[in-house]
C-alpha cells in the first residue's frame, strides 16, 4: 500500500532539506537497512513549490504502514536518529490536502 505525507518546509529550511536527501542517496545502503527493518519496500520524496513556500510531498510504500511507523520510531540506527532530528528543524505543520479520488484493484491483483 502506498500513502501519502505532505508538509511544508519551515522559511530558509529547503537547502538544508535538499542536502540531507541528498545524503540519504550517498546512504542507500543503510537506507535500505532501515527498510528492512520497518518493512518498507519504496519511498520518494517531491518538492513543490507554492505561494506560500515549498511543499514536502513523501510516498512510501508498505506492506504494514502501522509497524512501519512504529519500527521508525523505535529505531536505535544512527541514520534514523539523524532523520528524525533533520526532519523536526526543516519541517512545518501538515500540507492541507484531499483526496478527491482512490481506488484500489480487487485483491490479490497486484
Amino acid at each position: 500500500m502506498i500513502k501519502l505525507a505532505m508538509r511544508k518546509v519551515r522559511p530558509g529550511q529547503e537547502d538544508h532539506l535538499r542536502k540531507w536527501r541528498a545524503e540519504l542517496n550517498r546512504r542507500s545502503a543503510e537506507v535500505r537497512e532501515t527498510f528492512a527493518q520497518e518493512g518498507v519496500c519504496h519511498e520518494q520524496a517531491y518538492l513543490l513549490k507554492t505561494a506560500d513556500g515549498p511543499v514536502l510531498i513523501y510516498a512510501m510504500e508498505a506492506a504494514d504502514h502501522a509497524r512501519a511507523s512504529s519500527m521508525f520510531r523505535n529505531s536505535t540506527l544512527s541514520i534514523d536518529r539523524e532523520h528524525k532530528h533533520i526532519m523536526a528543524q526543516v519541517l512545518a505543520e501538515s500540507a492541507d490536502a484531499e483526496l478527491i479520488y482512490e481506488c484500489k484493484a480487487e485483491p490479490g491483483a497486484c
